[in-house]
């Protein structure tokens, strides 16, 4: 009789799979597996002293008018779309595991950013956005007329 380790999260990782199967909208086949819910791309952000960047996870993307970027009130929305390859045949496929479709993205921004100088790069499936932060107005003590 072999052990079978212990994995305490094996029940959250298969109810997990099953929610994502539910609320899909494209029913995967018995040889394809569970497909990818990629609708939120992860997202790292971090400010320096004079900009917020945000880096986020976006692997498939063909072109730049595949994604698309805004900035307003300090909301960063990232949204857009991977197509999918057409060199293979869907009856070839054994497993199907990648991601293909629409995604958003909105998050808060640590920092007041101007949306004037957003520069973005993607590079190696990356995509960096790079936010010049508001410079503060020096602050300045106003005096009262007390009567």
């Amino acid at each position: 009789m072999s052990l079978i380790p212990y994995e305490p999260f094996r029940q959250m990782d298969h109810l997990r799979r099953e929610l994502e199967r539910f609320f899909s909208t494209d029913y995967p086949t018995m040889n394809t597996g569970l497909r990818s819910n990629f609708s939120n791309p992860r997202i790292d952000v971090y400010e320096t002293e004079k900009e917020v960047i945000a880096l986020c996870e976006l692997p498939g993307l063909e072109n730049k008018e595949d994604v698309n970027i805004e900035v307003d009130n300090n909301l960063l929305m990232i949204s857009g779309t991977v197509n999918k390859m057409n060199e293979i045949k869907e009856e070839n496929f054994h497993r199907q595991e990648r991601f293909y479709g629409r995604f958003q993205r909105t998050i808060g921004l640590p920092a007041p950013v101007s949306t004037e100088g957003v520069k973005a790069t993607y590079k190696n499936g990356v995509l960096e956005i790079r936010m010049p932060k508001v410079q503060s107005t020096t602050r300045k003590r106003i005096n009262i007329d007390f009567h």
